[in-house]
């Protein structure tokens, strides 16, 4: 059943080897949840390619303003090197020229932007954010980080407040909306005009609960991901289809969203 569709990760990170080793313990000990995976590049292709990811969409975040060139031009290069990982950028609220950033991600042929507000030190509704969503809304996807136990800087009710102010922003909200607030998130962003991904979810709600959820927002607009190194594709994927949803609503979510929304063509 694993091998049966072709499949996009749209939610992986790895690391440049002189902070991966860091990098890795740094957010499973933040989250308190092992990694599964070394964060190396070698190694997420190893487990997606057993089953039949074709492409892994690959982020990192900026945590300071002077990180934001090099984690770019370290993006820019792991898909210049493989044609299975597109890039997404980053940017910083703090940076000189954020709407320059942004030009300059998308000379670099970059697919999106990943930001990550707890670990970015930011709310996502706060307006200094507003100039940086402007400057992307048509132009290129936005991958938020979704939910915290610890914060409410990422929760579903301050994206819809971005989702009503920035209309045409194509929003990427992980976590099927938000981690450990996906009560929040049906009462809030649940059926919107955004895009969900299944990463760091499946493993924590109960399989009705996450398949009527998907449901609920719409099968066309839920990407699967697996949020590696935290998890890996077999056990995501497992949990994947224990939802028990129809041959084409799987084709949607594992392939064809994420393949229209990025302009794969396999």
């Amino acid at each position: 059943m694993m091998k049966k569709y072709k499949i996009i990760d749209i939610h992986t990170h790895v690391f440049p080897e002189p902070i991966r080793q860091k990098a890795v313990a740094s957010i499973g000990g933040y989250y308190s949840q092992p990694m599964l995976g070394s964060g190396e590049v070698d190694d997420l292709i190893r487990h997606g390619s057993a089953y039949n990811i074709v492409k892994y969409v690959v982020h990192s975040a900026a945590t300071k303003a002077e990180q934001v060139s090099a984690i770019n031009e370290y993006i820019k290069a792991l898909q210049d090197g493989d044609d299975r990982l597109i890039g997404f950028g980053t940017v910083h609220q703090r940076a000189e020229n954020p709407r320059q950033v942004i030009d300059e991600i998308i000379a670099m042929g970059l697919y999106g932007i990943k930001l990550h507000p707890e670990f970015q030190h930011f709310d996502i509704d706060d307006p200094q954010m507003f100039p940086i969503y402007e400057a992307m809304e048509g132009r290129l996807p936005l991958m938020v980080h979704m939910g915290d136990e610890n914060s409410d800087a990422s929760s579903p009710t301050r994206l819809l407040h971005v989702i009503k102010r920035f209309p045409s922003l194509t929003i990427i909200a992980p976590h099927l909306g938000g981690f450990a607030a996906w009560d929040e998130a049906m009462e809030t962003i649940i059926g919107r005009h955004i895009y969900l991904d299944t990463s760091s979810s499946l493993a924590f709600l109960e399989s009705e609960k996450a398949a009527d959820m998907i449901r609920a927002h719409g099968t066309d607009k839920v990407l699967f991901g697996t949020d590696y190194p935290m998890w890996l594709h077999e056990d995501e994927l497992k949990r994947f289809f224990a939802l028990g949803l129809s041959d084409e609503e799987n084709e949607k979510i594992l392939y064809g969203n994420a393949a229209k929304l990025l302009g794969v063509k396999e």
